[in-house]
């Protein structure tokens, strides 16, 4: 059954809750400012001192008190809009669904990809910490709506790109070299609240031409040959087709194996996991999870920017106000955050609210959201399909027994989700489960969620075992005093930093000690890694039998530097199908 684009189930009661909002919103709006105008970032007491500003304390003082005023007057409208809207929500589905129409259904799926024997899929995750502009202040992160514009072009600007590998002969290495970014066509380079020498900021966030316009790019592979090398392609380069289409059609002649570059990181092991740092995002996304997209007209700001490539977007998931006994704990005032993007249509999606929240994360309807996607159709007829996964865990350090409690409801979930979705004439080509976990591999007090059991169905690419990372793993957590610092407000200075492990621990948050408890960090001859909680992982024993998955690169994102306090993080994956299998 299709996916219905209003929560809602009929217009008559999406009418009455558009306004009941309506009536709400202005008293939100007002209390948000009040905060905000009363909260600096680092990066505007560094400007005001620059500038030589002297008045901001009588802009707070003025502001604080119109603010108030306005907020108290608008409070009776948004007390008869709650009357109007908090009942509403116990018959509001937990998602809202946006579909890009494409150009037609082959543009859509990946029609005939199992004739190649193989096919490749892109994943990626970031908290972009869109709250409430005074809520997000505490992050050290300003300007609600205009971040929300940058991140979406910044995203389509890097997944809208030409995929380029270059193959080097030379006598000291042979391997891939991805292009520099000199190469790439040029988008907005403003920096949300940049200085004068980084550009100007966005402008009126309720523009219409902040929209990026998509281009139409080649994807080839410039080779020449080494000893270790496969044969270069004679195949010309395929073009891209735009909108929905999946980037396992934008050239199989351009399909490649692990970047061998990164020989040079000492990850010529067989068992390694290739990987880079990139200032932008790969080139081959197909599905995107994004979290903390908590302000609905961010959300909506967002899905402008990424409907042209993304066509197909669940968001404003979660639940709202008091939920039916044993459904979920206490009053929601926002949704869970989460935010889905995907290349593939999406067949059926469900969303589980945690029931054991506490304290401020009680306020939010954290959960899970499962979906279903339409990948294509093998040469048999069979229908092939995905199953993607993402959440966010309890957020507060020292509760670690919460999340446990959570990844035991996420694995039971997963399983009933799948269980009740997953049919007899269809494959399973990949089930990824990603989001922000809230918890590291190398802190003392996560120890209980790093020996989880999740870890022994789902592969984490990053983790050696429980408590130990692999030696080239980052920590995706920045330390929020430092976001405007030099060293990390630009992509191309966030990827130096973080490919220097000196720099790393001025700038990465470090690992969390057990209370009482000295902290010995790290260990002798273990580099310092710091706190990566965002994950992406990914299952093997669920796919359909004659498949198999081998990473192709795993990739830390530096392209949302100086717009939100995580770094994003991609997964590609290679799925082989075994051609006699296939037939039988």
């Amino acid at each position: 059954m299709a996916l219905q684009a209003s929560p809602f189930p009929n217009g008559f009661v999406a009418g009455l809750h558009s306004v009941g909002w309506a009536l709400i919103l202005p008293c939100f709006w007002f209390l948000d400012r009040l905060i905000a105008v009363c909260i600096s970032t680092t990066l505007e007491q560094s400007q005001r001192m620059e500038q030589e500003c002297y008045l901001h304390p009588l802009k707070v003082f003025f502001g604080a008190i119109m603010f108030f005023i306005l907020f108290l007057a608008a409070t009776p409208l948004a007390l008869l809009g709650f009357l109007l809207w908090a009942p509403l929500q116990a018959c509001r589905r937990p998602f809202s669904y946006h579909r890009e129409p494409p150009p037609s259904l082959e543009r859509e799926t990946n029609q005939g990809f199992e004739m190649a024997g193989k096919a490749a899929f892109g994943f990626a995750t970031a908290n972009l910490c869109l709250l409430p502009d005074s809520l997000a202040r505490f992050n050290n992160l300003g300007h609600t709506q205009h971040r929300a514009i940058a991140i979406g072009q910044r995203i389509v600007h890097g997944v809208n790109r030409p995929h380029i590998r270059i193959f080097v002969d030379s006598p000291s290495s042979c391997g891939t070299v991805s292009p520099s970014n000199s190469f790439l066509p040029r988008s907005n380079s403003s920096i949300y609240g940049a200085t004068e020498r980084q550009g100007q900021p966005p402008a009126d966030e309720d523009s219409d031409e902040r929209q990026v316009p998509i281009r139409k790019f080649s994807s080839q592979v410039l080779s020449t040959p080494c000893d270790d090398t496969e044969e270069p392609s004679t195949q010309p380069p395929v073009p891209l087709i735009n909108t929905n289409q999946n980037s396992n059609q934008r050239g199989r002649a351009s399909h490649r194996r692990a970047p061998r570059a990164l020989l040079s990181h000492g990850l010529g092991q067989r068992d390694d996991v290739p990987w880079e740092v990139s200032p932008l995002f790969p080139a081959n996304v197909d599905i995107l999870c994004l979290e903390e997209v908590f302000d609905k007209r961010a959300a909506q700001k967002l899905i402008d920017v990424l409907k042209p490539l993304f066509g197909h977007i669940l968001y404003d998931v979660g639940v709202y106000a008091c939920q039916p006994p044993c459904c979920c704990s206490s009053f929601k005032f926002f949704n869970s955050g989460l935010f889905l993007a995907s290349r593939f249509p999406v067949l059926e999606a469900q969303y589980h609210c945690f029931p054991n929240s506490r304290g401020e994360d009680a306020l939010a309807a954290k959960g899970l959201l499962s979906a279903k996607m339409l990948i294509g159709q093998n040469k048999k007829k069979r229908k092939v399909v995905g199953f993607f996964n993402c959440t966010h865990l309890h957020a507060p350090e020292g509760e670690g027994e919460i999340r446990c409690e959570q990844l035991n409801m996420v694995t039971k979930w997963i399983d009933d989700f799948q269980a009740a979705n997953r049919q007899s004439d269809e494959d399973v080509v990949f089930d990824v489960l990603c989001g922000d976990f809230n918890f590291d591999n190398c802190s003392p007090d996560d120890s209980l969620e790093q020996k989880h059991s999740l870890f022994e169905d789902y592969i984490d690419p990053c983790r050696a075992g429980p408590g130990q990372e692999k030696p080239w793993v980052i920590g995706t957590l920045l330390e929020q005093p430092t976001l405007y610092e030099e060293e990390v407000i630009t992509p191309e200075n966030l990827q130096r930093t973080l490919e220097r492990e000196v720099m790393r621990k001025h700038f990465i948050s470090p690992p969390v000690a057990v209370p009482d408890c000295p902290l010995v960090y790290p260990e002798p001859g273990q580099p310092w890694v710091g706190r990566r909680i965002d994950y992406v992982l990914y299952r093997e024993s669920t796919i359909a039998k004659h498949c198999r998955t081998e990473i192709e690169e795993f990739t830390f994102i530096t392209q949302l530097a100086g717009l939100t306090d995580h770094i994003p993080v991609g997964l590609r994956l290679n799925v082989m199908m075994d051609s006699e299998c296939a037939d039988d």
